[in-house]
């Protein structure tokens, strides 16, 4: 897997910018999960989904990475239905 399958066309600014920063993270292993993730799941986020997705984006690899592969317990704050659909799709995930 080498990037993006989804074409932005036919989404909204916001989401063109999700798409791209969940692509664009600076740690391969995170962009092959959040861009996944992204590819198959922001066309179909609610607006409050889409909320969540762009905080939980703002989390730097070096912290999100462990809680995303389940080497640290995901805290409560950050804790939301977007991170459990992360979370389920990691699971499904081969590399």
């Amino acid at each position: 897997m080498t990037g993006t399958t989804r074409s932005s066309e036919g989404l909204d600014t916001r989401r063109r910018k999700l798409l791209f920063r969940s692509w664009h993270r600076g740690m391969r292993e995170m962009d092959l999960i959040l861009g996944s993730f992204a590819d198959a799941e922001i066309g179909a986020l609610t607006g409050d989904e889409i909320d969540q997705y762009e905080r939980l984006l703002d989390i730097p690899d070096t912290e999100f990475l462990p809680i995303v592969t389940g080497e640290r317990p995901v805290p409560t704050d950050i804790d939301c239905a977007v991170l459990q659909k992360i979370l389920a799709s990691r699971r499904d995930m081969t590399f």
